[in-house]
């Protein structure tokens, strides 16, 4: 067998290999040995000088789990208590669709940039339809690609694979934290060129005359949510902050609101919270006149649905609510704005587009470029100043002032 080296330590033959082990202190503070192996005295002998020079850093992990059970905990300890809810619910079918079926029999301290490139490289050409079988769920007689053996060839787009990279770095980051790995293998890889990954598919948006018609054809129905659009539409909110809006932090006198609240379904649940508080949020927006003549408009009609109601109205200090003052349901706003799209004549576009059309419409409104600046969260002047060299036509200029002034109060007339 031979001496060992001066130096070397507790290395040893075993069976037909060698073997050595350090003293380690764990994550959890205690003591135990950490054990290396090899075919001979000299790889062992290697694995055993990192693993001394590991241990002298700091604590070294003896028990490393698999990637699929270090994200489950990961999203159930770090993620689901710590983050908001609508984090969790975003970060969960990554993780559940995409990264455990890829990854998750890795072991966590054995993943290699290497894997996670190749995965991500994978993941480019990978049917997410065949994959997840989701044609194989639907009823037998409404199959219609992949079960039948024509794939759609649904790949994610780069932005899907560029949020589940996102998403095992930040669970990666979390383990070098904990001191499980030395470092994250998923920085360090690269996202696949735009040129190989699925096109984003161009949405339509509206124009302002578009926009003008949907407002002319709500009123014309007399919509009870029509300052909700006019919110969308003129000033851009999105679907949580208008219907998350409260009274108190409308000033219909001084021409301003503060988005303070936001209402969205997150994971079954009807969830009414503050929003974060950033310089963005905590700062007020203008008013158009549209909007605050919109909004005074509500206030008349959800004070009619009230008394309408008597005692089955909930109070709440929202302003937009159903009949019988109960918060209004996300999908349902979504539903009533595709069946207003459709009778109005228009294309049919989701709320979520509508923030494009904004900026027109506030030309269109003659409201001031510096107001609009606010309005539109832009950082310089120069940047409003493309979209206010647009001018509408006098028509439209004119059609809006009209429906402006059709939301006046008759008794102030």
């Amino acid at each position: 067998m031979g001496r060992r080296a001066n130096g070397e330590g507790s290395v040893f033959p075993y069976k037909d290999s060698w073997a050595g082990y350090v003293w380690v202190t764990t994550p959890e503070g205690t003591k135990t040995r950490k054990w290396v192996y090899g075919k001979t005295r000299e790889e062992t002998h290697e694995k055993w000088l990192k693993l001394h020079e590991q241990a002298s850093k700091g604590p070294v992990p003896t028990k490393h789990p698999m990637v699929a059970a270090y994200l489950t905990r990961w999203l159930a300890e770090v993620i689901e208590p710590n983050r908001e809810p609508t984090t969790y619910v975003a970060y969960e079918p990554l993780v559940r669709l995409y990264i455990i079926p890829g990854l998750g029999k890795k072991r966590l301290d054995k993943l290699t940039v290497r894997d996670v490139q190749t995965w991500l490289n994978k993941l480019v050409t990978l049917c997410t339809c065949c994959d997840q079988k989701k044609d194989h769920r639907r009823p037998e007689g409404k199959r219609k690609c992949c079960a039948l053996g024509k794939c759609c060839k649904s790949y994610p787009s780069r932005s899907t694979i560029a949020g589940i990279r996102r998403v095992l770095r930040s669970a990666l980051g979390n383990a070098v934290r904990e001191e499980l790995i030395s470092k994250n293998v998923a920085a360090l890889a690269t996202l696949p060129s735009a040129s190989k990954t699925k096109k984003k598919r161009k949405r339509s948006v509206w124009g302002v005359d578009e926009a003008r018609k949907f407002l002319e054809h709500l009123r014309a129905v007399d919509d009870p949510l029509y300052a909700a659009y006019a919110l969308i539409l003129v000033i851009g909110l999105r679907r949580g902050e208008v219907l998350g809006l409260v009274w108190d932090g409308v000033d219909l006198g001084g021409e301003q609101l503060w988005i303070s609240h936001q209402l969205n379904r997150v994971g079954g649940r009807l969830l009414h919270r503050e929003t974060t508080k950033t310089d963005d949020s905590t700062n007020s927006l203008p008013l158009p006149g549209l909007c605050v003549t919109a909004l005074k408009h509500r206030q008349r009609t959800q004070e009619d649905a009230r008394k309408a109601a008597e005692e089955k109205w909930k109070d709440s200090d929202l302003v937009f609510t159903t009949r019988n003052g109960t918060p209004v349901e996300p999908r349902n706003f979504n539903r009533a704005f595709e069946a207003h799209c459709r009778k109005a004549g228009l294309p049919v576009i989701r709320v979520h587009d509508t923030r494009h059309t904004c900026a027109s419409l506030l030309a269109a409104l003659d409201v001031h470029p510096r107001v609009a600046m606010r309005i539109l969260r832009h950082s310089q002047i120069s940047m409003t100043m493309d979209v206010y060299t647009q001018i509408p036509s006098p028509e439209t200029r004119k059609a809006l002032d009209r429906l402006n002034r059709s939301l006046g109060d008759p008794s102030e007339s």
